[in-house]
């Protein structure tokens, strides 16, 4: 090979290959975007994936009766017959009746006059005036055309003028929901007209997703009815 060809690379029939060329930033930033949107996707897919399995796995077996009177009360004075637990399952028929009816004033004459209502969105409530403007309100806007349904877990009485009943509740249009989303525990009295009133109601929005994760990563937190 001649002095002139080992001087003009385009002559030089050995030599060396070029070397690749080097990223550029911009298209390692490119590479690495790339990969971190392909695991934030894959992760997302199972997370998803997740969320609708336990949604999925989280049906409740404590579904309550939705015919109040067909609970078995339990507590002090039971034993002296249903008359109480009929009156009481009245009062929440009654409830049922004015919500589906939008009558504000009918479905506070139900609490006393003192009564405590908490919303499931922590809305708190405080005497008949309160409660009864508040669903006057309600009825004609967020909740209009609605519905109530219950399911009547338990009636406990805690003396002869005192009782407390849990159950499921939803609103709902058009047909009963078949799955209730809420948990309500009622504290009635009987007041001294002989009238058994709402003394003081709370609502629980029930996280079914939460409830399912904390009973599968705990197991003593599964309530006896559940197991």
């Amino acid at each position: 090979m001649t002095t002139a060809q080992l001087q003009d690379p385009a002559t030089a029939t050995d030599a060396a290959p070029a070397a690749p060329p080097v990223p550029r930033p911009r298209s390692r930033r490119r590479m690495l975007k790339r990969a971190l949107t392909g695991a934030a996707l894959a992760l997302g897919l199972t997370a998803g994936a997740g969320y609708l399995w336990l949604d999925a796995t989280s049906e409740v077996k404590a579904t309550g009766s939705a015919a109040c009177t067909a609970v078995t009360a339990t507590g002090a004075g039971t034993g002296t017959g249903t008359g109480d637990r009929d009156a009481v399952c009245a009062v929440l028929a009654s409830l049922a009746g004015a919500w589906g009816a939008a009558d504000a004033d009918a479905y506070g004459a139900l609490f006393t006059q003192d009564a405590t209502y908490t919303t499931y969105v922590g809305t708190h409530y405080q005497g008949r005036g309160d409660i009864t403007e508040a669903h006057r309100a309600l009825f004609g806007g967020f909740v209009k055309g609605t519905k109530l349904a219950d399911s009547v877990l338990g009636i406990r009485f805690l003396g002869p003028d005192a009782a407390v009943v849990t159950s499921r509740g939803d609103t709902y249009e058009g047909g009963r929901p078949a799955e209730l989303s809420k948990v309500q525990t009622y504290t009635l009295t009987r007041e001294s007209d002989g009238r058994w009133r709402i003394a003081a109601f709370q609502n629980t929005q029930r996280q079914p997703v939460m409830e399912r994760a904390s009973f599968l990563l705990s197991p003593g937190t599964v309530p006896g009815a559940e197991k």
